[in-house]
């Protein structure tokens, strides 16, 4: 793949159909009319870098069902190349739903079972060229949780390291729902696998209680540098209300309070900022520059209902940075 043709991001995880309900403040057991969106991890990172102008593909997989069909065509609309998204024969598409009661209580009930597609992802299918390339590439602590994704996310990562590749952004996304009884009873047992992801990465975002799982670190500022000391060069710590703190291998480091919003919907605006992360980190911004950008991209989606359609264009963004709502 030549420098023309690389991409500016690619994402690497999960992805699903997210039904949500159309009203607000009401138990899922009353509801009575969803909306059916996009959801998972990668695949709204990818489409919230898109937004932002970039080009963007997820590798990931689905059920060879209606539902997959439905998540190949809404990567289209969004602008992600779906190349890299396989059918898997006998397993279902993934259907989150969740319950929204704003301001910070938003339960998710995950459909993944016998398994998720996303993660049958296989070392030896992977387009190594590409992944290569691409000037971003990002991964989650959720493909790390089985094999042959386990196997399959190191070994991209390797790859990268190898070659001394651009951004690798390690999305820590612990979702204990999704590994086995042993990680899920003592998170520390995940650690390995963390830490073995840590030292090919050269990005880190995750919130405290990520930071916690990855490093056994929870203060803000010891768990940034235990990231640095895992081998990153840059590690972005969310901190809730009190807002973000990123620090860099340089010795630099920003502390940016979040974005005050009216909350809709909490569920994606982490997709938001990662996708903003990737935008200033592509466009060379300082720390400060692209956290304050990130925590607007995240605000914007919180205020909406949806996920991957409530991502924000670059106008939307803007707004918010100059004062407005």
């Amino acid at each position: 793949m030549t420098a023309d043709d690389a991409y500016d991001v690619i994402a690497m995880g999960r992805i699903g159909v997210d039904l949500y309900p159309l009203r607000t403040g009401v138990p899922l057991a009353q509801v009575d009319t969803f909306g059916k969106f996009l959801g998972g991890s990668a695949a709204n990172v990818a489409v919230a870098a898109a937004r932002l102008g970039r080009r963007t593909a997820v590798i990931t997989r689905t059920g060879e069902d209606a539902f997959g069909g439905y998540l190949h065509q809404a990567l289209r609309e969004f602008g992600v190349d779906d190349r890299w998204v396989t059918g898997v024969p006998g397993l279902p598409t993934p259907v989150t739903f969740c319950e929204v009661f704003p301001p910070d209580d938003f339960p998710l009930y995950f459909y993944r079972q016998p398994k998720a597609p996303d993660l049958e992802i296989y070392a030896d299918e992977l387009d190594l060229d590409a992944i290569g390339s691409a000037r971003v590439f990002w991964v989650t602590g959720t493909g790390l949780s089985e094999e042959p994704s386990r196997s399959a996310t190191l070994q991209a990562l390797k790859h990268r390291a190898g070659l001394g590749a651009g951004v690798t952004v390690f999305d820590l996304d612990w979702r204990p729902m999704f590994w086995g009884d042993t990680a899920r009873n003592d998170p520390g047992q995940a650690r390995t696998y963390y830490t073995a992801a840590l030292c090919h990465a050269t990005v880190a975002v995750g919130n405290l209680d990520e930071c916690e799982v990855a490093t056994g670190e929870r203060a803000p500022h010891a768990a940034a540098r235990a990231l640095l000391d895992a081998g990153v060069e840059l590690a972005v710590v969310k901190q809730g209300p009190k807002g973000v703190l990123a620090m860099n291998s340089a010795g630099e480091s920003a502390e940016v309070p979040p974005v005050p919003v009216e909350v809709v919907n909490g569920l994606g605006a982490g997709d938001a900022f990662g996708g903003a992360l990737c935008h200033g980190l592509l466009a060379g911004w300082d720390l400060e520059r692209t956290m304050r950008y990130a925590n607007a991209a995240g605000a914007i989606v919180a205020s909406r209902l949806a996920c991957s359609s409530a991502m924000p264009y670059p106008d939307e963004v803007a707004a918010v940075l100059e004062g407005g709502q």
